[in-house]
């Protein structure tokens, strides 16, 4: 019953996805409060639909949802935890992969809402073009979206996280606001099967500018870890 619900899911998911970004195409001429709108669209129907899966989706935290410019950083353990964030951050940005961008309609789409498309070998180049891009996106009340382990880890695996999000904190000093999930226990990072239960995202406590370096990172580590733990079971 699983494996049918599943493939019933993934039929869908990529259906309902060419079907509004076809249909949406239009709006790649217009403003950008377009585009995410039909971001916001799109992922309402993404996460409603898991429930063909027997999965519900919960949102935690709410009142920690940042509604002004902020940088945000995920637990990233499949492919759900960046449709959730163009789901319910009202005006997200992503620091993404080149590799993504060139996908046709969704590195459109992601460009068009503000996506910083880096090269992840650039070293001090990339910081200084997401630094500079960042800043111009805070202009327009942009929440920016970085994954502090750069890459998806399955439940349980330990933590690694990078230093880049640490000099983002400290050059556009802003509030960082954590996120912790369980995801990866219901939609692994590969393979089709999605298992039912609850998927949460919790928003946490913002992460207040000013810190140091290492204080940051330990606190920014702590905080979704910790809650990220819990939410598994583990």
């Amino acid at each position: 019953m699983i494996v049918l619900r599943s493939l019933t899911y993934v039929a869908l998911f990529y259906l309902w996805t060419a079907a509004v970004a076809i249909i949406g195409t239009p709006t790649l001429l217009g403003p950008r409060r377009v585009t995410l709108a039909m971001f916001h669209f799109w992922g309402r129907g993404v996460i409603g639909m898991l429930r063909i899966c027997g999965i519900r989706v919960e949102v935690r935290g709410r009142q920690f949802i940042p509604t002004g410019p902020a940088l945000v950083a995920p637990k990233h353990q499949c492919m759900l935890d960046v449709f959730a964030q163009f789901t319910y951050l009202p005006r997200s940005a992503f620091v993404m992969k080149q590799e993504l961008a060139r996908i046709p309609w969704f590195g459109w789409y992601a460009r068009k809402a503000g996506a910083i498309v880096i090269d992840r070998d650039g070293g001090a180049t990339t910081m200084r073009q997401v630094i500079r891009e960042g800043i111009e996106l805070f202009k327009s009340g942009a929440q920016v979206v970085i994954f502090p382990e750069g890459t998806r880890k399955a439940p349980g695996a330990p933590p690694d996280y990078k230093p880049g999000i640490a000099a983002l904190y400290r050059e556009l000093d802003v509030a960082v606001s954590p996120v912790a999930t369980n995801a990866g226990v219901h939609w692994p990072a590969h393979g089709f099967i999605r298992r039912p239960g609850l998927i949460v995202f919790e928003y946490l406590e913002p992460i207040p500018p000013g810190l140091k370096r290492a204080e940051f990172m330990r606190v920014l580590e702590e905080r979704i870890e910790t809650k990220s733990t819990e939410l598994m079971g583990l």
